[in-house]
């Protein structure tokens, strides 16, 4: 085995937090097992370059060469000095949440999508609700279900909305503004309304306008120099975690520490960033394109905005890196050759009987990395850390991480339903093709792929289906349905007998939240991915203040164009609907594809 390489390991720093307490690096290890000679030729090519320099000098061209791209990546390079920036505005956003927690709001509510709403997730579940601050909710799904669970939650008269958005123009987001405001204005009237909302986006967009006619309590305007899935370190992720009561001074300390640890002369090697790109870039040039992420408990939702990091980032031009986030890990034989691990763990939540797993995946020849945090507050490091990895490795890969180039072709699908709709009152769905045990499954009869199907029945059909993954493939589950404990469970069962049996990745991701995550790798990213797309029957629809349309009707056209995006880049997609009872269906598909 070879031998670890080591980033990150420091004694006591001489900066100190609020309580006086030296600040520790994140522990970073590396056991690069078969990639030991690419990723230290890497390595060298990064120093020759001068990558680290140039990085930290916002430098363009280290990404793509065309005039055209080059203006636009200069424009989408502020994250790499937001911690520094956001700092000197520490005072200014606890002073804002300290006057929230003073007017006795008992919740506050972010409405948003992608990089607006995963970084407040990851906060909410990795520091929980904080004692004598307001409770922090994340609305990022349009099914009505998911719109009616936070509505059940909340006590209006004592809510504050977030409504966040890069573009001010997001539609789910829109829709979900419109809906609660419209809630807000029958109890407390319109002009009283707009006290309960708070704006988080760019300068001079919509939202900003409407801000100022609805009279909101506040509107952050957020640098534009800094993409949606590159700000948790700006307003859009500091504002959310102040208000419910994180420290945010220490946590950004953190990432300025991350900061300094991946300076302009540290040597790629010894580059916790830089380091850690090459690796996962070397990995995806040599086939081994899937990132299985391995966290502790408290940092599992951490997986979730590292996943659209990554996946948006690389996942174009044929190439990217496939995040697989929440895949349980088992044994070495039921991976190939197509992984590498990545272990994000808390030191006082060392597992180890996930340390043995770990141990037995490396013996095998899988490439891991190992990093250790301190404290939860270490996330402000991680946040940064994997922001410059990220960016490293689309710039070994050869991609523009700051694009995202096939996000619209599934929008653009969806605007079209809707208007369908508005003119005729329903979608032209297609038939299903076969039907059984309430479930009802559709796909691309003029596909290519379908030729190595049987289709004599529904159970033979998910059955050959199936085993159209490859080695070299992953598979994703798509629910466009209410998250719940429940159902992540069920998706678990089905993802890990898959993976058990196909020995291929897998997936999971709920929509539309995906769409504004993995989605740019499905369509753009390698053609390895098998998709099955579970929708259902709306059964309890909302309607949406000033809007012609319900969020049933939203998700549905939703679901419906991403299915025709899948379809006419020739991906391996199915439709399955799931009847009445998601939970019901679930249970049925899991006997289909499991049992």
């Amino acid at each position: 085995m070879d031998k670890p390489v080591s980033q990150g390991r420091s004694g006591p720093s001489s900066r100190m937090n609020d309580g006086g307490q030296p600040l520790q690096a994140a522990e970073q290890t590396m056991s690069l097992g078969p990639m030991e000679p690419a990723v230290s030729a890497a390595f060298a090519a990064l120093d020759a370059s001068r990558f680290g320099r140039r990085l930290c000098e916002h430098d363009p061209s280290l990404w793509k060469s065309d005039p055209h791209q080059v203006q636009a990546i200069s424009k989408r390079l502020g994250w790499l000095d937001s911690a520094k920036d956001f700092l000197a505005k520490v005072d200014e956003i606890n002073g804002f949440a300290r006057e929230i927690r003073a007017a006795q709001f008992s919740h506050v509510v972010l409405l948003g999508m992608g990089g607006s709403s995963l970084c407040p997730e990851v906060a909410r579940e990795t520091f929980g609700d904080q004692a004598g601050w307001p409770r922090l909710l994340v609305l990022d799904n349009t099914a009505p279900a998911a719109v009616s669970a936070i509505e059940a939650q909340i006590d209006l008269e004592h809510t504050l909305f977030l409504v966040a958005s890069k573009s001010g123009s997001t539609t789910e987001t829109n829709c979900f503004y419109r809906y609660f405001f419209g809630l807000m204005s029958e109890r407390e009237g319109v002009g009283k309304a707009g006290s309960h909302f708070v704006a988080i986006t760019d300068p001079a967009t919509i939202l900003v306008e409407e801000g100022r006619k609805r009279d909101f309590r506040r509107i952050f305007e957020n640098p534009e120099d800094i993409g949606g899935r590159y700000s948790a370190l700006s307003y859009f992720g500091l504002i959310p975690m102040a208000l419910m009561g994180v420290g945010i001074r220490p946590l950004i300390e953190r990432a300025l520490r991350m900061r300094a640890s991946c300076g302009p002369d540290v040597p790629a090697a010894a580059n916790p960033g830089l380091s850690l790109g090459a690796l996962l870039g070397v990995c995806e040039q040599q086939g081994r394109d899937k990132i299985t992420f391995a966290l502790s408990p408290s940092l599992r939702r951490f997986g979730t905005w590292v996943e659209q990091l990554v996946a948006e980032s690389t996942g174009k031009e044929g190439r990217g890196l496939v995040p697989v986030d929440g895949e349980a890990l088992g044994k070495p034989e039921v991976y190939g050759r197509d992984r590498v691990i990545v272990s994000i763990s808390l030191k006082e939540e060392a597992d180890p009987e996930a340390a043995k797993k770990l141990q037995d995946l490396e013996a095998a020849g899988n490439p891991v990395v190992r990093i250790v945090l301190e404290d939860k507050l270490g996330l402000g490091a991680e946040f940064l850390r994997w922001e410059i990895a990220t960016a490293v490795a689309g710039a070994v890969i050869g991609v523009n991480p700051f694009d995202e180039p096939n996000v619209s072709e599934s929008k653009r699908n969806t605007a079209e339903l809707l208007e369908e709709w508005k003119q005729k009152g329903t979608f032209s769905e297609d038939t299903p093709v076969l039907e059984g045990n309430r479930l009802r499954i559709y796909f691309d009869p003029n596909a290519d792929w379908l030729t190595e199907t049987d289709r004599r029945s529904i159970d033979s059909f998910a059955a050959t289906f199936l085993k159209l993954a490859r080695p070299s493939d992953y598979a994703a589950f798509l629910a466009y349905c209410l998250q719940t404990e429940a159902r992540d469970l069920q998706l678990d069962a089905l993802r890990i007998a898959l993976r058990d049996r196909a020995r291929v990745a897998t997936t999971v991701g709920y929509g539309p939240r995906y769409l504004h995550s993995t989605g740019q790798l499905h369509k753009g990213g390698p053609d390895r991915g098998v998709f099955i797309l579970l929708t259902s029957e709306t059964t309890a629809d909302l309607h949406i203040s000033g809007v012609e349309y319900s969020f049933g009707v939203l998700q549905r056209a939703q679901a419906l164009g991403d299915f025709r995006a899948l379809a006419c880049k020739g991906r391996r997609v199915i439709r399955i609907d799931l009847g009445p009872d998601p939970d019901e269906g679930l249970d049925f598909l899991k006997n289909m594809f499991v049992d």
